[in-house]
């Protein structure tokens, strides 16, 4: 005679079990991060070294050693883009100080006419702001020198993991299939074939966005005029691939730069334009190019968001999609798991889990206007 687990004690299981996912996660950053990404990458990748290696008859070294060089040369591409620009607008930080500072004028007289507050007062305000900015700047410049050595060592595991996950696929696959009994076989492959094809056009859906905001964004503010359009729009499409939280970064620094070159005019043009954006971005491309290759619910892809940025930080906001979208295609296709699965997808009139006349009468119920 079989015993029912008590529901207390399955929720306690999976309570423990998430605490030490969770826990796992934080202190093994160092390796997990890395290694995520460049699981990406190499499923990004793999169509392109097959090619070789069945079209070229290259090696699986050499065909992995091809595919890794032209993700690097990619990367380095953006980021010479990024930093060609960046150094004009350096040259340009003195007219930007001056600028900045008439406005800060402007925006003194108004606050002491508002709010009764002397100029004085302000700028002693801002004086003492600035000496204790000025006293932690040594520290600052070095843990910001800290933060390019990480990340220039952070891209080289990446791309090292890369390269081997992409040389060992065959052995990592076989060892994969062989965890499972005999019988779970084909849904082992399965599973390992869905994801690897939805996170590919994921990752390709990302690239597409990317490219069409930042286009869309460069036209845009080349059309208002504003000074560095390109690095501004290039900024936006990258910042986009963060859901919800990049195209507001990405507004709040454009409006920053055009407040302190153009005139309000122009900060409200720049807004205007963004918000359009991105209303073409969440309605048209985004639902199009990206949605159609991951059903996740916006509510799921908000706590990943949040989880994903505690976890991790940036480097969490930037993967937790993909996570999200490699555990629902699990969960879709385990049993036990399918509810799961049902939670983080979106919503249709088709529900996963089988109702009876009753609890479909109270669900229709419920969905009435009061």
């Amino acid at each position: 005679m079989s015993k029912t687990t008590p529901f207390y004690t399955r929720l306690a299981h999976v309570l423990v079990s998430i605490i030490g996912l969770f826990y796992l996660a934080i202190i093994g950053e160092t390796l997990l991060a890395p290694l995520i990404f460049a699981f990406l990458f190499s499923l990004l990748l793999l169509p392109f070294a097959n090619f070789l290696e069945k079209r070229w008859k290259f090696p699986r070294s050499l065909s992995s050693a091809t595919v890794l060089l032209a993700l690097v040369l990619a990367i380095t591409s953006i980021a010479y883009l990024l930093l060609n620009q960046l150094s004009d607008l350096t040259n340009d930080l003195p007219a930007f100080k001056e600028q900045l500072l008439a406005t800060s004028t402007t925006l003194q007289d108004w606050i002491s006419d508002t709010f009764n507050i002397d100029n004085h007062e302000q700028i002693s305000y801002i004086n003492s702001a600035t000496t204790e900015a000025l006293s932690k700047g040594t520290s600052i410049l070095g843990q910001t020198l800290l933060s390019v050595s990480s990340v220039m060592l952070f891209l080289v595991f990446i791309f090292l993991y890369t390269f081997f996950i992409l040389l060992h696929r065959r052995l990592l696959l076989t060892f994969l299939v062989s965890l499972f009994k005999e019988k779970h076989s084909a849904v082992v492959y399965d599973v390992v074939f869905n994801i690897q094809y939805i996170v590919k056009k994921y990752i390709v859906g990302l690239f597409l966005q990317m490219l069409i905001v930042s286009v869309l964004a460069c036209t845009a503010f080349e059309i208002i005029g504003i000074k560095y359009a390109f690095l501004l729009g290039l900024i936006t499409g990258i910042f986009n691939v963060i859901p919800y939280i990049g195209i507001l970064t990405s507004l709040i620094l454009t409006v920053l730069l055009t407040f302190s070159t153009m005139n309000s005019t122009s900060v409200l043009l720049v807004i205007f334009s963004v918000f359009l954006i991105h209303l073409i971005d969440s309605n048209y491309v985004m639902p199009k190019i990206v949605g159609s290759k991951v059903k996740i619910n916006t509510l799921t892809a908000l706590l990943g968001l949040v989880l994903g940025e505690l976890i991790w930080g940036i480097k969490g906001m930037f993967l937790s999609i993909p996570i999200i979208a490699i555990f629902k295609v699990i969960f879709d296709r385990v049993d036990g798991l399918k509810p799961w699965g049902y939670v983080l997808g979106e919503d249709d009139s088709t529900p996963k889990i089988p109702v009876t006349e009753t609890e479909q009468a109270i669900i229709e119920k419920m969905e009435e206007p009061e």
